[in-house]
């Protein structure tokens, strides 16, 4: 399973990290710039993981218990429309 709040917290980490060494003056704009978009893949790589895992899960579930899914939006509308009218 994907950690994506673990992901985006050392994301965070490095970029104050490239911030700092840039403030120092240990690394230009142009690296900061090449480490930021590095960066920034990797974490768009995490969050399609996140998202691919979520989907694949929702879809099993929805093949395994789909009568159990569709049983209950079934009451739900039918409540709603009992207690709506």
């Amino acid at each position: 399973m994907p950690n994506l709040l673990n992901a985006t917290r050392q994301y965070w980490r490095n970029l104050d990290q490239l911030e700092a060494a840039y403030q120092r003056g240990e690394i230009s704009l142009a690296e900061v710039d090449q480490r930021v978009a590095a960066l920034m893949a990797d974490l768009g790589q995490e969050r399609r993981a996140a998202l691919r895992f979520l989907w694949d899960n929702l879809l099993r579930t929805w093949s395994e218990q789909r009568d159990l899914w569709l049983g209950t939006a079934m009451v739900l509308v039918l409540c709603y429309v009992w207690i709506s009218v």
